[in-house]
């Protein structure tokens, strides 16, 4: 036990690369995680946008906080589902044979999660800005915004991990968000 104490981060970072592989090699997930909200970030604003009284001067700057957690919430299914398949393919008993520390092989998919999450969101920032975004946050209240989404981000994540391996389906890990 010792030895998977002292060699965690290490091991911890050897499971994040192999998870952030998966999702470089098939971009289709930060792809897929973006559009949707992008989608519905156009049709509120140009269709529905003049039709909703918000208060706003212009409605992206109400819409975005919104689109930011829908964005966070259908990018943390594909943590259970690639968790999912890791169970069924037995990845997690060839890991455990090796004397790594068992929760390695969940923290590089949770932090993958954290990362793909935020590339989605700085994707949805910069579109919104080209919509016509505007803040009136500083740097400290943005930092602020990016902790908040990174814990929400962290804790829905963490569902999604006991929802993928206790999924008996491939379906039932992807259907989580």
């Amino acid at each position: 036990m010792e030895s998977t104490n002292k060699y965690f981060f290490k091991d911890m970072s050897v499971m994040f690369g192999r998870s952030m592989r998966h999702v470089f090699r098939s971009m289709d997930t930060i792809i897929t995680v973006s559009i949707t909200p992008i989608t519905i970030m156009f049709l509120f604003v140009y269709v529905f946008g003049g039709a909703i009284e918000t208060g706003a001067e212009n409605y992206i700057d109400y819409l975005l906080p919104g689109i930011f957690l829908m964005t966070i919430g259908s990018g943390i299914a594909y943590v259970a589902y690639r968790l999912f398949i890791d169970k069924a393919r037995g990845i997690f008993e060839r890991f455990h044979s090796m004397p790594i520390a068992r929760s390695t092989v969940l923290w590089g998919h949770v932090l993958t999660s954290l990362i793909s999450n935020g590339i989605s969101v700085i994707v949805i920032i910069l579109v919104a800005l080209l919509m016509g975004f505007r803040s009136s946050a500083g740097i400290l209240g943005w930092l602020a915004v990016f902790g908040i989404l990174g814990i929400f981000t962290l804790a829905l994540t963490w569902v999604a991990v006991i929802a993928g391996l206790v999924a008996k389906t491939p379906d039932g890990a992807g259907a989580f968000a």
